[in-house]
C-alpha cells in the first residue's frame, strides 16, 4: 500500500479516535509513538504517529469550536442564512444559519415572511440546539436581496423533475440531486431489505456513472482525449457543486480528477494512492470523518480495489469472457458487502442477505439510469425532447424498483441484528482483516486475525456483564419516553420506545444502538401507553432486542405503531401480559412494583393518557416512580390508593412536562429529590410548562430534561443516588426527612 494511502488512515483514524471522545489519550499515545520513531531514527513511523496526531488535535479543536457555537446560539437576536427551500407562512424549510465565526444547519418554521429557495435572509425567532443543528420556531424572514447560484440552480432542477417525471420525481430527485424527503418509506424499506438502500443517495458510483457518459458525449463528438478530459471534469465539478457537495461525490471526483491527470502526464499510480486523495479530501471539514455515507464510500471503493487484487491473483484463465465478467462481478459485490457488513449493522440494526444478487442486478440498470435522467434535465429546457427522453426513463425506474421488491419479498431476504459496541467493533476488525487479505500476497496473518476477531465477536454476548448498581437512562428520543433500567447484572427492563416518523423510529434509530453499547439483555419491554411517541419505536426494539415479555396497560383502542408492536411480539414469540395493580417482578435485586391501571379506572377512558402503566422500581432504600403520560385523574387514584407510600427519590414526570400532570398532592407524597422529564427542543405543545416547573422546584426537586442535558442516568448502589447529564456527574442532595 502506497505511503500517502497509509498517511491518510493515520490521520483519519487520529480523528476518529479525537471525536469519539478519547483525545486525553490519543494525544499522549501519538506524541509518545512519535518520539519513540524519532530516536529510533524511523521517518515513516514518526511521520504517521505525527499525523495520528495531528488528527486528535484537529478532532478536539473541531470539537471545541462546535460546542461554543452552540452555546452561543440561543444568546443571538438575529441570524444570516442561505434558505436551501422556498419560504412562506406556515413552511417548514431548511437553512444554512452563519455568524461571525460559525456556521451550522438549521430548520425553522415560518411564522412571516417569503423568500426563495438560495435566497440570503435574515431571520429572527426563538431557537433551540439539537443534536443535528438548530430548530428555528416562529422564524420571521426578510431577504437581503442576495442569492446563491447552486441553491438555486438547484431548486430549478428540482422543480423541472417534478414536471418532467411526475409519480416518479422522489425517486429521480433522490437519485440525481441527493434529495431523499419525498421518498415513501414503503419504498426506502424495500430498498433497504434488498440491500440497495445504497442507490437511492448520490454515492461515488452515482458520480463516476455520470462522469463516464460524459466523457463518451465528448469523445463521440471528436473532441481530443485531453480536451474530453477536461470538460468531462468541468462538468463534474460543477453537477457535484450543484447538488451540495456531499462527501461520497467529493471522494468520488476527486479521484476522477487523479486519474485524469495520471492519464494526461502518462503517469500511471495505484488505485490505493488515488483512493487515498479522494478520501483526504472531504476531511478538509473534520467532521466528515463520522459521517455515514462518507464511510461506506470508502469503504466501498477500498473493497473493489481489493476484490480486483483478489481476482487477480486468484482467477485462472479459465475465467474468460462472460463467465469471467459474472465471476468477478459476484466477487466484488461479496467483499463490498463483507466491508460494509458491521457498520451497516450498526446503524441499520439489519443486515441484507440478498444484497451481493441484488446489487448485481441493480448495478447495469443504475449505470444506464443515471446518465439518461442527467442528459434528460440537460435538455428540459427543450420541453417535447425532455418529455420523450423522460418516458423512456420511466421503464429503468420501474425495473430498478422491481428488484428491490423482489429481492425484499425473498424469505429471510435480511437479518434484525443489533450488535454491541464491542460485537461491531470486533467484526469491524476482521472485515479489515479480510480486506488486508484480499490484497496480500501472504494473507494467513490476517486471516489468523480475523477468524480471532469473529470467534470473539461470537462468544462476546455469552459473558457476564457486572454493574454492581441499578441506573436509569432517560434515553433522548426527542418529542417522546424511552426510559431503561439497568440492573446490577447488566440486564435491561425497558419503559417505552420514542416516537416514530415517515421512514423510521426512535427504537431503531436511538434506542437500540443505545441499549447495544452498553451491552446485557433485554428482559422486560413495558409499554406505558399506545400513543405514538411511547410506542413508535416498540416494533422495532421487541424486534431487535428479543425481550422476554411484554407489559402493557391494554388500554382499549389502538393506533398503528401499537399494533405493530404487538404482530412483532407475537412473530418473535415475546410473552404479552396485560399488568394490574399489585403485580410485581424482582430481577436481580431490582423490586418492580404495578401501581397503576386497574380495570375499574380504565372503563369508560377516551384518552390513553389517563390509564397510563405506573411503576414504581426499588433498590436498597432508593425508589424510582416511572409515570408515564398520568395526568390529574390518575394522580388523584394514586394519591387515594398509597398515600405516603408514594414516595419516591427519581420521579418520571408524567406527560412531559404538561400542566395536565404533576399536581400539588401529588407531589408533596413524592417529594423527589430528581424530576425527570422526556421533552423535545422547541416541541409545539410548550412542554413542560412553567408552573410545573415552580411546583417541582418547590417541592424540592433538581430538574433534569433532555431538551437541555440529553440523556440522562441516575445511579444507585441502593443508598446514595448519582446523577449524569451532559457529561457531568453529581451526587444528589440527601433525603430531608420532615
Amino acid at each position: 500500500m502506497p505511503l500517502i494511502a497509509i498517511a491518510v488512515l493515520a490521520y483519519a483514524s487520529g480523528l476518529v479516535a479525537g471525536f469519539l471522545g478519547a483525545p486525553a489519550a490519543a494525544i499522549p499515545l501519538g506524541v509518545g509513538c512519535a518520539a519513540i520513531a524519532v530516536l529510533r531514527r524511523n521517518g515513516a513511523h514518526a511521520a504517521m504517529a505525527a499525523l495520528f496526531t495531528a488528527g486528535a488535535c484537529m478532532a478536539l479543536w473541531s470539537a471545541a469550536h462546535d460546542a461554543r457555537c452552540r452555546a452561543a446560539a440561543p444568546r443571538r437576536a438575529q441570524w444570516s442564512a442561505q434558505l436551501e427551500d422556498a419560504a412562506a407562512p406556515g413552511a417548514y424549510v431548511r437553512a444554512r444559519v452563519r455568524w461571525p465565526g460559525c456556521a451550522m444547519p438549521a430548520s425553522m418554521s415560518v411564522e412571516r415572511g417569503r423568500a426563495a429557495a438560495g435566497d440570503r435572509v435574515s431571520i429572527a425567532g426563538t431557537v433551540f440546539v439539537t443534536a443535528r443543528g438548530l430548530k428555528l420556531a416562529h422564524a420571521r424572514i426578510s431577504p437581503d436581496g442576495a442569492r446563491d447560484p447552486l441553491l438555486v440552480a438547484r431548486a430549478a432542477i428540482g422543480a423541472r423533475i417534478d414536471t418532467l417525471f411526475r409519480g416518479d420525481a422522489p425517486l429521480v430527485r433522490a437519485l440525481l440531486i441527493a434529495d431523499e424527503r419525498a421518498i415513501d418509506p414503503a419504498v426506502r424499506d424495500r430498498f433497504a431489505v434488498s440491500g440497495i438502500v445504497h442507490m437511492l443517495s448520490i454515492s461515488g458510483l452515482h458520480v463516476a456513472i455520470i462522469a463516464m457518459a460524459v466523457e463518451l458525449i465528448c469523445r463521440m463528438a471528436r473532441l481530443r482525449p485531453a480536451m474530453a478530459s477536461i470538460a468531462t471534469l468541468a462538468i463534474t465539478a460543477a453537477y457535484i457543486a450543484v447538488i451540495g457537495l456531499p462527501a461520497p461525490a467529493v471522494r468520488s471526483g476527486v479521484m476522477l480528477g487523479v486519474r485524469a491527470i495520471c492519464r494526461l502526464i502518462q503517469r500511471p499510480t495505484s488505485p490505493w494512492a488515488a483512493l487515498a486523495l479522494g478520501a483526504a479530501a472531504p476531511l478538509v471539514i473534520p467532521a466528515t470523518v463520522l459521517d455515514l455515507g462518507y464511510q461506506l464510500s470508502v469503504l466501498g471503493m477500498a473493497a473493489l480495489v481489493a476484490s480486483g487484487a483478489l481476482a487477480k491473483r486468484c482467477m485462472t484463465a479459465t475465467y474468460t469472457g462472460l463467465r469471467g465478467s459474472l465471476a468477478r462481478t459476484l466477487l466484488s459485490s461479496c467483499v463490498a458487502c463483507m466491508a460494509s457488513a458491521p457498520l451497516v449493522a450498526w446503524t441499520f440494526g439489519r443486515i441484507s442477505l440478498v444484497a451481493p444478487i441484488t446489487n448485481i442486478l441493480a448495478t447495469p440498470v443504475v449505470a444506464i439510469l443515471q446518465p439518461a435522467l442527467f442528459l434528460t434535465v440537460a435538455v428540459s429546457p427543450f420541453r417535447a425532447l425532455g418529455m420523450l427522453l423522460a418516458d423512456a426513463c420511466h421503464p429503468l425506474l420501474r425495473a430498478l424498483d422491481a428488484i428491490a421488491t423482489v429481492g425484499a419479498s425473498v424469505p429471510y431476504a435480511a437479518l434484525t441484528v443489533a450488535p454491541t459496541l464491542a460485537t461491531a467493533v470486533l467484526a469491524g476488525a476482521a472485515s479489515i482483516a479480510m480486506l488486508t487479505a484480499c490484497v496480500s500476497r501472504a494473507p494467513g496473518r490476517a486471516l489468523v486475525v480475523a477468524a480471532g476477531a469473529l470467534t470473539i465477536a461470537a462468544w462476546r454476548p455469552l459473558w457476564p456483564v457486572q454493574q454492581g448498581a441499578l441506573e436509569l437512562h432517560m434515553i433522548d428520543v426527542g418529542q417522546g419516553d424511552a426510559i431503561a433500567l439497568r440492573t446490577p447484572a447488566g440486564r435491561w427492563l425497558l419503559f417505552d420506545a420514542g416516537r416514530d416518523w415517515t421512514g423510521g423510529d426512535a427504537g431503531r434509530s436511538t434506542v437500540i444502538p443505545y441499549l447495544r453499547r452498553l451491552g446485557g439483555d433485554v428482559l422486560l419491554f413495558v409499554l406505558s401507553h399506545p400513543h405514538a411517541d411511547h410506542v413508535g419505536g416498540g416494533a422495532s426494539v421487541i424486534a431487535g432486542l428479543h425481550p422476554v415479555a411484554y407489559w402493557d396497560g391494554a388500554y382499549a383502542g389502538t393506533s398503528p405503531p401499537y399494533r405493530a408492536s404487538l404482530l412483532a411480539a407475537r412473530d418473535q414469540h415475546v410473552m404479552w401480559k396485560r399488568v394490574h395493580p399489585g403485580d410485581s417482578l424482582v430481577v436481580d435485586g431490582v423490586r418492580l412494583h404495578v401501581l397503576a391501571p386497574d380495570s375499574a379506572w380504565m372503563v369508560g377512558l377516551k384518552d390513553p393518557n389517563a390509564g397510563s402503566v405506573v411503576v414504581r422500581a426499588e433498590y436498597g432504600r432508593v425508589r424510582m416512580l416511572l409515570m408515564g403520560d398520568a395526568e390529574k385523574g390518575e394522580e388523584e387514584r394514586l394519591v387515594n390508593a398509597y398515600g405516603d407510600d408514594l414516595r419516591a427519590d427519581v420521579l418520571k414526570v408524567g406527560h412531559h412536562g404538561s400542566n395536565t400532570s404533576s399536581t400539588e398532592p401529588f407531589l408533596a407524597l413524592v417529594r423527589p429529590r430528581v424530576a425527570l422529564i422526556s421533552v423535545g427542543a422547541g416541541n409545539m405543545y410548550g412542554h413542560p410548562s412553567a408552573t410545573v416547573l415552580r411546583s417541582l422546584a418547590a417541592a424540592g426537586a433538581a430538574v433534569m430534561r433532555t431538551d437541555l442535558e440529553g440523556s440522562i442516568v441516575c445511579r444507585t448502589d441502593g443508598h446514595t443516588l448519582e446523577i449524569e447529564e451532559g457529561g457531568d456527574r453529581w451526587v444528589a442532595a440527601p433525603r430531608t426527612e420532615p
